[in-house]
């Protein structure tokens, strides 16, 4: 399939891959300091926000969100969509080797599925790369 898409869109596209499973990596390492939150502990909440992992992955997820927006806006979902799913390999790499969690066998099969059906959706036609979808489905004459 031939991609029309500026390096521009291509590096909003990588910072979507790259920032979530950055963002919630950051994220787990530091709550896993902070520790246990639950109904009786709700104060640890604000303790959190004084954490820098917790901090850094905030604000990586915020980057996250407003590139997945921006993605949003020129691309179908079904198009980005499978650039969000295929951080779920990221993630997984990033869990075993930073934070050091066991994966089981049937969670790497998991990630591969996941990766599997990331090109069975990327593979379709989308209005991204065939701007004339977009005038069939308003009802506009080719």
């Amino acid at each position: 399939m031939k991609h029309t898409l500026k390096p521009s869109q291509y590096a909003v596209l990588l910072s979507v891959i790259i920032t979530a499973p950055a963002g919630d990596a950051l994220l787990a390492r530091g709550m896993r300091q902070v520790g246990e939150v639950d109904l009786h502990h709700l104060g640890l909440l604000w303790h959190a926000l004084f954490n820098p992992y917790v901090d850094g992955g905030i604000l990586l997820l915020m980057g996250f969100f407003a590139a997945y927006t921006v993605a949003l806006s020129w691309a179908d979902l079904t198009f980005v969509m499978p650039a969000t799913a295929s951080s779920y390999v990221v993630i997984a790499l990033l869990g075993h080797f930073l934070l050091h969690e066991t994966l089981s066998p049937s969670r790497w099969a998991g990630v591969l599925l996941i990766v599997c059906a990331v090109g069975f959706v990327a593979g379709g036609p989308s209005r991204t790369e065939h701007p004339a979808l977009d005038a069939m489905d308003s009802g506009a004459a080719l």
